[in-house]
């Protein structure tokens, strides 16, 4: 992917937000389809206002200087936010099918054991983030 490709202003006016690219589409449908894409990302930002992160505001400016990204627009941070959310949601999601696929092979024999409590285990967890690329590993001393 070319940096000209993805290079990109924001640019907020008033309580609406465009989206400029740097280089013009060059058909009408293409011109079309930027302006309803840039449709989609004025809505999403003008949604963002009332959005209430789980994660807190300073958690993200945190790192987000920590990495150099400075902005002034909260939305964008809250934007960040929501896609750290749903990173974590779904992390979480695929260990907890790990984990109910573990528990299904192990198989039960008396009501005790079913109604057991799902605890999150580092195995579960770092099968879930091996799909996301992110290598987990229990350390030797454990």
């Amino acid at each position: 992917m070319n940096q000209e490709n993805i290079n990109m202003d924001i640019q907020p006016m008033d309580s609406q937000a465009t989206v400029v690219a740097n280089s013009p589409p060059s058909t009408p449908s293409e011109k079309a389809s930027q302006v309803d894409k840039e449709k989609e990302m004025a809505e999403l930002l003008m949604t963002m206002d009332n959005y209430k992160a789980i994660i807190p505001d300073a958690v993200i400016d945190y790192y987000l200087n920590k990495t150099g990204f400075d902005c002034d627009d909260v939305r964008i941070k809250k934007l960040f936010a929501l896609a750290a959310q749903k990173f974590v949601a779904d992390i979480a999601t695929d260990a907890f099918q790990y984990n109910k696929v573990k528990q299904s092979s192990t198989r039960p024999t008396n009501k005790a054991s079913k109604e057991k409590k799902i605890v999150l285990n580092m195995d579960d967890l770092s099968s879930a983030l091996a799909e996301y690329g992110v290598n987990v590993k229990k350390p030797e001393f454990y």
